[in-house]
């Protein structure tokens, strides 16, 4: 990349030629964009460079020609990885995308019913997440919130409404990190846990209860009600921040309406086995990926808390929930400083 901004990379055929005359900070990268994003501008201490065209439907036609696409069954989600290592992705209504094989590129086309908003959520988490293995990183299936200067990580099975309980601590003042891609990057003796899109993703009657922002919401695509909510500099934490702790949500075969709630401890293996299920992309299973993978998670574990976490799924817990995992940190803070690391 040249200081003005413009990309220098060779251009694949039929491929817009614009320079990228924006560039954008998410999750600790710099992306070079032709196309304006819902994101803040950019700024020092990058990890990684990625670089973002746009493309005609001829130019992923061509790309994908005689390639068979993988489908699960009742997805509307499809994936191929091409014969030159790039990937394709591609969701009904949404968009499609072309990572390059090293992740430095994305190609991407907004279709034509598809909202910007609902672009952007497939853009910068599931097509990102693509480019983002290929260049190195983990990206785990998280929803992050601020509390006391510390990142708090929720995992919890797809579909779960980890972001309910997100709402809940944005509703007591706190502020979200991320929501859905969550990327760390681990030191000597620290986790660092980077922002992500200013926005959270919550169903109609969440976004009343706890943001009163219902009406402001755009639906994340055309077959679910869950709506797309921006959040303003208040809600939103827009600098990385050590993860503090990481919280399993228990399932709901492993739960029922009247229990108590309760957080425990998961051993290292455990705790291991929560984050590998967690991975946002397992697409991408080259054997280095997967060496660095166990690697990296295994060091996460070394050096900050799992914990699993059983709550009742009624709707007037959720502020019980979030003064009872306040309560939790405090309590790990105050056994950190007594009995040392």
């Amino acid at each position: 990349m040249t200081d003005s901004g413009a990309c220098v990379m060779r251009e694949p055929a039929a491929v817009a030629t614009n320079a990228c005359r924006h560039v954008f900070s998410v999750y600790g990268i710099a992306l070079h964009s032709e196309i304006p994003l819902a994101l803040p501008h950019h700024q020092q201490g990058e990890l990684a460079q990625i670089e973002l065209r746009t493309g005609p439907a001829s130019f992923f036609s061509d790309a994908t020609r005689g390639v068979r696409l993988e489908q699960r069954s009742g997805s509307w989600y499809e994936f191929c990885r091409l014969p030159d290592w790039s990937s394709y992705a591609r969701w009904k209504e949404v968009g499609e995308f072309l990572v390059s094989a090293d992740g430095r590129r994305i190609v991407c086309r907004q279709f034509d019913l598809a909202t910007t908003e609902s672009f952007q959520v497939y853009l910068l988490g599931q097509a990102l997440s693509i480019a983002l293995v290929k260049t190195g990183f983990e990206p785990v299936h998280a929803t992050v919130v601020v509390v006391d200067g510390g990142a708090v990580a929720f995992l919890v099975e797809s579909r779960f409404r980890k972001s309910s309980l997100a709402a809940s601590f944005l509703d007591a003042g706190h502020q979200l990190l991320t929501d859905d891609l969550l990327l760390l990057q681990t030191s000597a003796r620290c986790v660092l846990a980077y922002p992500g899109p200013a926005r959270i993703k919550l169903f109609r009657k969440t976004a009343r209860r706890f943001l009163a922002a219902a009406a402001s919401g755009v639906k994340m695509n055309p077959d679910t009600e869950k709506l797309i909510l921006p959040l303003d500099h208040k809600q939103s934490c827009r600098v990385p921040v050590p993860l503090k702790a990481v919280y399993s949500l228990a399932g709901p075969r492993d739960v029922f309406r009247q229990q108590d709630i309760r957080s425990e401890p998961l051993s290292p293996r455990q705790g291991f086995l929560e984050l590998v299920k967690s991975t946002f992309n397992c697409r991408i299973r080259d054997t280095d990926r997967l060496q660095r993978q166990l690697h990296e998670t295994a060091w996460v574990v070394s050096l900050v808390p799992v914990r699993k976490l059983s709550f009742p799924r009624v709707w007037n817990q959720r502020a019980s929930v979030r003064r009872a995992i306040i309560c939790d940190l405090d309590l790990q803070v105050l056994t950190e400083t007594v009995f040392g690391d």
